[in-house]
């Protein structure tokens, strides 16, 4: 009896240590950002508790949130006493401590590619569209407005990624392995076809990459709709 006990405390012990050094992901599920993590934490096959915050409600400005990011944006990382925000300071910090699929190619030329895709998605495009922007945008000038800026700004940045990309995709942006500027890319596509009626004719390479991704569960499990804050 004595040794049985010392098992199960044994074997509570590793399960609270379990516990305790699994990643939290604080996201809301209609946010790209959020988006883009979930996707890196799947494909490199690492487990996480989701705490949702709904920016809808405000809950981005709780002063028991900004003491997590003082900026007030989802995502926030916490792995143990590390606290991670913004997705791309994220997504280098899993890259670096979990090898494990690598999400950067070796060669350097390439590796550049995937950063270029990722700058000009997280600093050209998504920034101009975030929520507050166009909450300001519509409160000012209406929502026909609101979407003709934000097509307008997608648009842009997505001509500017055929042209990037024409010379460098195989089965996915930078050839036939999922790399970064994927995980920038799948989510950013999704909300041109989901939430702004982008015609993305225009745009063949970017809509056969995101008919690609469907097929990744990596991919699918990240999806807005899959997360447990969705809206029914």
């Amino acid at each position: 009896m004595a040794s049985a006990s010392v098992v199960v405390g044994v074997g509570e012990a590793e399960e609270e240590e379990e516990h305790n050094n699994k990643l939290i992901l604080y996201s809301f599920w209609r946010s790209s950002c959020s988006f883009r993590v979930r996707i890196a934490l799947n494909f490199k096959g690492l487990k996480y508790d989701y705490k949702p915050v709904n920016l809808l409600k405000g809950e981005q400005s709780h002063p028991e949130f900004l003491k997590l990011n003082p900026v007030g944006f989802v995502p926030v990382l916490v792995d143990g006493p590390a606290v991670i925000s913004d997705s791309f300071a994220i997504i280098m910090y899993l890259e670096d401590k979990y090898p494990q699929h690598p999400l950067l190619p070796t060669d350097i030329h390439k590796r550049a590619i995937n950063f270029q895709v990722v700058s000009i998605v997280s600093s050209s495009i998504q920034p101009l569209q975030n929520l507050s922007l166009l909450t300001y945008i519509e409160g000012k000038a209406g929502p026909d407005e609101k979407l003709s800026w934000v097509q307008s700004v997608i648009k842009k940045g997505f001509t500017a990624l055929e042209k990037l990309l024409k010379e460098h995709t195989g089965r996915f942006a930078t050839g036939d392995e999922v790399f970064m500027a994927d995980i920038f890319l799948a989510p950013q596509i999704h909300s041109a076809f989901k939430k702004f009626n982008i015609d993305m004719t225009e745009f063949p390479t970017l809509s056969r990459l995101h008919e690609t991704y469907y097929e990744i569960p990596a991919f699918r499990e990240a999806l807005p709709e899959n997360q447990p804050d969705a809206a029914g």
